[in-house]
């Protein structure tokens, strides 16, 4: 059985696709996550982002969606 690696949003590179593992923040960071869709075992892929800071992109089932860049780095991945 292989390991997957478990990285933040942040460290994904762009078209990378995983499934979120933890997301670690207050509870206002928690619920505005999952009222986008961002919740433990959904499926999501990152789109895009910028150079340095500055929105994220996700696409979560079918629809695209963009956090903070420090939203991005609570949100734990177990990349495929």
């Amino acid at each position: 059985m292989s390991e997957k690696r478990q990285i933040t949003v942040r460290q994904m590179q762009g078209g990378q696709s995983g499934t979120v593992i933890q997301i670690s923040g207050g509870h206002g960071l928690v619920n505005r996550l999952y009222a986008l869709g961002i919740r433990p075992g959904k499926r999501i892929t990152k789109v895009s982002s910028m150079f340095m800071r500055g929105p994220v992109t996700l696409q979560v089932d079918r629809s695209q969606v963009a956090i903070g860049f420090g939203m991005a780095g609570k949100i734990l991945i177990e990349v495929d």
